[in-house]
């Protein structure tokens, strides 16, 4: 397990962030807000797919005032998104919304700060301070010569001043940008000046094709090295597939227990299977299993087993046939037809047996 940098605990309703406590998984639904029934319905998508909080686009007063409609309708803790008007703030808290996430500089004067601070402070809302390489001051932009992990850095601080001036520290942190370098230069610097819990992403990451790659480059490279309480994937399209990435991520550095792990070979010279179609089989299978279970599809009957002694239960391929078995011991030999029947039978075993415990 990786040391983590130790960093203040706050909650975003019953989840804590920092402190020690598990990362959290969080994503953004598409939906138009004032759309409750469409926006509730996502909300529950995400939850099923393992989203501990889920954050909400509110542009206007009236994606504001039906944020109550869409809060009593779901379980995880909500978080609304707000630009330039402070009024939204103030709304949204009203609602019972359980986070907030702004940047003090662009919601108005010291006044308006104060009232949302204020509110913030009754309520118990916390305040995400997020910054964004594309939205950074001009007079940051001139002194560090254009968008710098630095600046990056600066211009949050600048915010959360803001905040700590009015008593406020019930705040994390995000400083999110494309560039993954820069993005590991901005939370590595900013983890050294402050103990706020860190929010991971890297921005506008692009598609599932590259934004995947990108994502977990940057975002597993930061918690690798303890650095993050909370993150995001961000992805164009479908925010069920930014949890289920987060929590894979999650659970390839050992911090989550998550679902199947599927281990299978790359294939090679002595591979006599159609193994690509039968992993793409069984993988779409494991698709319905919750429980943590690690499960190999292997191409060779001669090293398979061996080398996928770890596992809970595998396969190996032979010609025309293969073999199914269990923590490196070979259970029966079965005509590769029924390969992954008899593997799903064993799987079926395996969690039976564990609920008899």
């Amino acid at each position: 397990m990786f040391e983590r940098k130790k960093t203040r605990q706050i909650h975003i309703g019953s989840v804590a962030i920092g402190g020690g406590a598990p990362i959290s998984v969080q994503s953004m639904t598409n939906t138009k807000t004032t759309d409750t029934e469409a926006t509730v319905q996502q909300i529950k998508a995400l939850t099923a797919a393992g989203c501990d909080i889920v954050r909400l686009a509110v542009p206007d007063m009236a994606a504001a005032e039906n944020l109550g409609n869409i809060i009593k309708d779901v379980k995880v803790p909500l978080v609304a998104d707000i630009h330039f008007d402070y009024k939204l703030a103030l709304e949204a808290i009203r609602q019972g919304i359980s986070g907030l996430r702004l940047n003090p500089g662009n919601i108005g004067g010291e006044e308006k700060v104060r009232a949302v601070v204020q509110e913030a402070k009754a309520h118990g809302i916390p305040i995400r301070i997020g910054v964004n390489a594309g939205s950074l001051d001009k007079k940051i932009l001139e002194k560090h010569g254009g968008v710098t992990a630095e600046g990056l850095v600066e211009s949050a601080l600048q915010h959360v001043r803001i905040l700590e001036q009015q008593g406020f520290y019930d705040m994390k942190i995000s400083l999110k940008a494309h560039d993954v370098p820069m993005t590991l230069a901005a939370y590595r610097l900013m983890s050294e000046k402050v103990d706020y819990p860190l929010h991971l992403g890297i921005t506008e990451a692009g598609t599932p094709n590259t934004g995947i790659i990108k994502s977990a480059v940057g975002i597993g490279s930061l918690l690798a090295e303890g650095i993050g309480d909370t993150f995001r994937i961000s992805l164009t399209g479908d925010p069920v597939v930014e949890v289920k990435v987060a929590n894979e991520i999650l659970k390839a550095l050992g911090l989550k227990e998550y679902g199947p792990t599927l281990v299978a070979c790359p294939t090679c010279g002595r591979t006599s299977i159609d193994l690509p179609a039968i992993a793409a089989q069984v993988e779409k299978k494991l698709e319905g299993i919750t429980e943590p279970i690690e499960v190999a599809v292997m191409g060779c009957v001669v090293n398979g087993p061996g080398e996928a002694r770890g596992a809970d239960v595998g396969i190996a391929g032979g010609k025309g046939e293969g073999l199914v078995f269990r923590k490196g011991e070979i259970v029966r030999k079965v005509p590769e037809s029924e390969l992954v029947t008899e593997l799903f039978k064993e799987i079926d075993a395996i969690l039976e047996e564990r609920k008899k415990k």
